[in-house]
């Protein structure tokens, strides 16, 4: 057995806003095993700036990885306890060389084209005329539930975004989820909460910035729409650091992000925390290509969470590979007349 790693940059279609600032580009990295005439892939979705494994030392340890790839995924999982990303490439690269077909990591109805996954339509932050104008398309496009990304332009304009959706659609209608990617200050957040629950939102991601756990708490509490914990899953490492977080805090809902919280082991292990506390879910990709997003979707199916996952971003980047992965209605869909086309070059 043996394994090899690489880069590859993902280019954004269009600058994507988001309140750390613009994004152009997406750098994530794969590993590649060999065995036996077989290959195995997986995506390590590092996310600069967002993921607790972003370190100078990166691509050494992927390189470390590589070479000790013949002492198999347990030992290699328990050594990158500090890398999710890491983790989570590894896990698909084992799975997709065991699969049949190595894209097939769990199959199901899903990846048979039988059955799809609901999503939610991701509105970018940006200008209020550009964010009015990808609301229209969502809401074109067939979808239900729509997520804005606040916190970057004028809360006033942003309600008005807001406002307007629900002014020609109720919440039976159009979903509303929003994410604050930690914007608000702890010391007007409940005022703001109390603003958008005028509006009928479903929910909110990350209110205030993570590591505030007692403001977080209280804010949980005390909020009058369900608070989604997001930023403030990443870099936990300890079943009971989880633990204490899901207890103290209390929230709502959480939200995995396999690549930044240790993959499918680390979702699963959080998900139990959250259902014994009766706390809701749901799963995002963090900006993958499709081999990552194709990876985070086929594990969620098999969990048969019926809320909209976060799931639509394969079509943000104009060199992502050739998959059969398709967004269409609102869903997320297993076109199996769509081949994959998984070139590094």
């Amino acid at each position: 057995m043996k394994a090899t790693y690489k880069k590859y940059i993902l280019n954004f279609k269009n600058p994507s806003g988001t309140s750390r600032g613009v994004l152009r580009t997406k750098e994530t990295w794969f590993i590649i095993i060999e065995k036996d005439n077989k290959i195995g892939i997986g995506e390590t979705g590092l996310f600069r700036g967002l993921s607790i494994d972003d370190v100078a030392n990166y691509k050494e340890t992927l390189a470390w990885v590589c070479t000790n790839i013949g002492k198999g995924l347990d030992f290699l999982l328990a050594k990158m306890a500090h890398f999710p990303s890491i983790q989570f490439g590894l896990e698909q690269a084992f799975l997709s060389l065991d699969s049949k077909d190595k894209f097939q990591l769990f199959p199901s109805k899903f990846t048979k084209g039988e059955e799809f996954i609901n999503i939610n339509g991701l509105i970018w932050m940006g200008e209020k005329q550009f964010m009015k104008n990808q609301i229209k398309e969502k809401l074109k496009a067939g979808f239900s539930c729509i997520k804005m990304k606040i916190g970057a332009i004028d809360f006033d304009a942003e309600i008005e975004l807001l406002r307007s959706i629900r002014n020609q659609f109720s919440s039976e209608d159009i979903t509303l989820r929003v994410d604050a990617n930690g914007a608000f200050n702890p010391k007007n957040a409940l005022e703001k909460l109390q603003r958008l629950s005028d509006l009928d939102i479903h929910s909110i991601e990350q209110p205030i910035k993570q590591g505030q756990l007692e403001e977080m708490a209280s804010l949980c509490d005390k909020t009058p729409l369900p608070i989604a914990l997001d930023e403030e899953l990443i870099g936990v490492f300890s079943s009971e650091e989880k633990q204490k977080i899901i207890t103290q805090i209390n929230p709502q809902y959480i939200i995995l992000k396999p690549s930044l919280v240790g993959g499918f082991a680390g979702s699963t292990e959080w998900i139990k925390f959250a259902e014994e506390q009766n706390i809701g879910w749901w799963i995002t990709s963090a900006l993958e290509s499709n081999v990552g997003l194709n990876a985070i979707a086929q594990f969620t199916y098999q969990l048969q969470n019926k809320l909209p996952q976060g799931l639509g971003t394969g079509s943000l980047f104009t060199n992502n590979f050739e998959s059969p992965l398709e967004v269409k209605n609102g869903t997320l869909q297993y076109n199996l007349t769509q081949n994959w086309n998984f070139n590094l070059v």
